[in-house]
């Protein structure tokens, strides 16, 4: 679709701003590549291709024994790690013990991610020998215990992806969400890191995740609310936001929740006819300086596409009156599309036309 064409899509964009809301939450969210996936929460599960994870780490034994020998942990990778940087951190105390962070848990899914490739005693004693080669004692010790935990709550994960999986995608199905059981099964997932993990691992690992599942529920729960007008949702949203703590995650979705209410302004500035001036001031005001003097640009290419466009659909129709089904007038329509396009604007101009059309008045 062209990305001249937005000021014909203003009915179109107030209508799907709930869900837009919803999902470019969705696409901000922190990776965490292995266990979304396995636990199918319905409301980020985000990247599809680690299901596969899943299930291969539910048969992870990491007491198995293994003729691999590793040094640093980094020899002889598998092809979908060459080249790739390590990804994570271990952060140790002036005790030299270890300091758990969510990096750690990105350090053990930059390994788990090439199950499949190697198997699981190989990809244990890489992760072993790479953590010994990396960090003093009693941090490493540490990590490795911690990592007997992730793969023992990775194992588990699937019981209640299996309890809840069938029964959400019905309510999916019926065009609804049911948030109790999206509670239900938050709950049983809280239950299960308890079970393999001290809280302060269960904070570092899954902290900004669990802020995003509680701001994402509540913004579903308040949208869903028909006594509440759009301004009423508008201004419980920002006091969600300015009640949550001051973190990476919250400045995540503050951004998002800005980018959501540009959209909307914008578009209902534009049907009203606002100056240049007024449409830079509030994108200023939600977006900055920098990002609002882009967006102007971008307006002023809009408008300069849809004066060029005007042109080639008026001189179009005059050749096409003039007869109909002549080779002569499509070669006349051809070199008029060259005059007036790019190579990239002319593969557009179909289906430009095409969404013009539907939602002409």
């Amino acid at each position: 679709m062209s990305n001249h064409r937005r000021r014909f899509f203003i009915p179109m964009v107030i209508i799907i701003v709930v869900i837009a809301t919803i999902a470019v939450i969705m696409w901000f969210k922190p990776n965490k590549a292995i266990t979304e996936t396995i636990q199918t929460r319905p409301l980020n599960s985000k990247n599809d291709s680690t299901q596969k994870l899943s299930h291969i780490a539910n048969g992870i034994k990491p007491a198995a024994p293994s003729h691999t020998r590793f040094t640093t942990g980094l020899e002889n990778l598998p092809r979908s790690l060459q080249g790739t940087d390590v990804d994570g951190e271990i952060i140790i105390d002036e005790n030299q013990k270890l300091v758990v962070t969510e990096g750690l848990r990105r350090l053990f899914d930059y390994f788990l991610s090439a199950l499949g490739e190697e198997n699981e005693a190989t990809i244990y004693a890489r992760v072993k020998s790479y953590i010994r080669s990396h960090t003093p004692e009693p941090a490493a010790s540490q990590a490795i215990t911690i990592f007997n935990e992730y793969i023992a709550y990775l194992k588990a994960i699937p019981d209640i992806q299996k309890r809840y999986g069938n029964l959400q995608l019905q309510a999916t199905q019926n065009g609804e969400l049911d948030l109790n059981m999206a509670a239900q099964q938050k709950q049983d997932v809280a239950k299960l890191r308890q079970q393999h993990f001290a809280q302060e691992t269960i904070a570092a690992f899954f902290g900004a995740e669990d802020d995003y599942d509680d701001y994402s529920i509540a913004m579903i729960t308040m949208h869903k609310d028909p006594l509440l007008s759009a301004e009423q949702k508008a201004a419980a949203q920002q006091d969600y936001i300015s009640r949550m703590p001051n973190n990476a995650t919250k400045a995540n979705i503050q951004q998002q929740a800005n980018l959501s209410e540009l959209i909307t302004r914008t578009e209902q500035l534009k049907a009203k006819g606002a100056t240049p001036d007024e449409l830079y001031n509030i994108r200023r005001e939600l977006v900055g300086a920098a990002a609002a003097g882009r967006l102007a640009q971008v307006d002023k290419e809009d408008a300069n596409f849809d004066q060029r466009f005007n042109q080639y659909q008026a001189q179009k129709q005059q050749l096409l009156s003039q007869s109909a089904g002549n080779t002569q007038i499509q070669s006349q329509i051809n070199q008029l599309e060259q005059q007036l396009f790019s190579d990239t604007e002319r593969k557009r101009l179909a289906g430009y036309a095409a969404i013009q059309q539907q939602t002409s008045p």
